[in-house]
């Protein structure tokens, strides 16, 4: 079953949250994971992923050009990343979309990440997945830079 985690970061700019989800890939990755984030910013968390982390280098690519080799790729709300036939759920979406993709069983982890300005969104969102009977965890976020 799809574990999910909520992040609940102090900051309230986006430009943290584009930083954070940058940690957050990386710790994927380096476990063997591939990972999706699902935004509808989609230029601007490309363009931070190339300079988060500061010193190292995250292959990604924007769903719309992706190779299948990248281990991270990045879409739209509008896009849904292709699933290979007989693929077991596996791998980390990281959404910070404003709702909860139909797919989102398809990957073994889901991360949410919350700014403090959107805690009455991010309260919908893990009512509807508690609802549903997902392992639910929750993470206050406050040093982490």
């Amino acid at each position: 079953m799809t574990r999910v985690d909520f992040y609940l970061l102090p900051d309230v700019d986006d430009r943290a949250k584009e930083r954070f989800c940058g940690r957050l890939a990386c710790r994927a990755v380096g476990d063997g994971q591939r990972v999706h984030i699902r935004t509808a910013r989609a230029d601007e968390f490309d363009e931070a992923l190339w300079d988060y982390p500061p010193d190292r280098f995250l292959p990604h690519a924007k769903l719309a050009a992706a190779s299948g080799r990248e281990p991270v790729t990045i879409g739209t709300a509008g896009e849904e990343p292709p699933l290979a036939q007989g693929e077991q759920a596996s791998g980390v979406l990281i959404n910070v979309a404003e709702d909860i993709p139909a797919y989102f069983t398809r990957f073994a982890r889901v991360t949410e990440v919350v700014l403090a300005t959107e805690r009455a969104t991010s309260r919908e969102k893990y009512r509807r997945y508690r609802d549903r009977g997902y392992p639910l965890f929750h993470h206050e976020i406050n040093d982490w830079k």
